[in-house]
């Protein structure tokens, strides 16, 4: 089942609403928008508004706009959004694996706090938002960026994911972490003493008990080796399994100190 309460719902379909119509506004031309706003104000006064103004002038427009735009109403959209959380909620529709590690492992409370760094953060940002957890994804493209809060915006998730313009070198978690997942990708452009700094923050702010998730190849290159991520994750209890063809991801439970 959905497990955004009601209220929050309604607050995306808002959301939703108004970003359609500013939208539109912004597409079409001025000419266009004078247009609608005479065609607001002759319905105003067909239905005898003698104390009209600006504000109930636009909200008329805003009426025309939604009209137009055949935007769907709350039950609607809140059934289409029902289905697409629960088609996230299956990896196996993000190409995610249904029996890889990310799925047997991140068993969460819907509380739960993940960050996911790097290319690959929507399919996992995504599954993560749709059981719950408090997604926060960064990447350093703008593309990939954009693409996952459009994504979450359809499936009226973004009050459980944010997406950031950023990377794991230069971003410091706000609140304490249950996992944390990356691809090859957050790593790019870091030194090793970045890596080291960047990966030690993140211990830091997990949890005890929590789980870190590192793939170790792209493109058959390694972009952080397995004999690095042991030596830095010293005292954690560590793994390895192998993904489709030469991947591998690399887990570490934080123990309790």
């Amino acid at each position: 089942m959905l497990t955004e309460t009601p209220r929050s719902l309604r607050h995306e379909y808002d959301m939703y609403v108004e970003n359609e119509i500013e939208n539109y506004k912004f597409a079409i031309s001025r000419s266009a928008m004078l247009s609608i706003g005479d065609e607001a104000v002759a319905q105003l006064n067909a239905q005898e508004q003698f104390n009209m103004d600006e504000l109930l002038v636009w909200a008329e427009v805003d009426k025309i706009i939604r009209k137009r735009l055949r935007i769907p109403a709350f039950r609607t959209w809140q059934r289409r959004r029902i289905k697409l959380i629960e088609e996230y909620r299956r990896p196996e529709n993000l190409g995610l694996r249904p029996n890889g590690i990310l799925a047997r492992e991140m068993q969460f409370a819907a509380e739960s706090r993940v960050l996911v760094a790097g290319a690959g953060i929507q399919k996992t940002a995504l599954y993560l938002a749709a059981h719950g957890c408090d997604v926060t994804a960064l990447d350093m493209e703008p593309d990939n960026v954009e693409r996952v809060m459009n994504a979450a915006q359809e499936a009226g998730l973004t009050g459980k994911l944010q997406a950031h313009l950023t990377g794991i070198g230069s971003w410091f978690p706000e609140a304490e972490l249950s996992a944390v997942v990356c691809d090859p990708g957050a790593f790019a452009g870091l030194t090793p003493n970045e890596r080291d700094r960047a990966i030690a923050v993140l211990q830091s702010a997990t949890r005890d008990g929590g789980i870190h998730l590192v793939e170790t190849i792209i493109a058959g290159e390694n972009a952080i080796t397995l004999t690095e991520l042991r030596k830095r994750y010293k005292g954690w209890r560590v793994s390895v399994e192998d993904d489709a063809g030469s991947s591998k991801t690399f887990m570490a439970r934080k123990m309790a100190s």
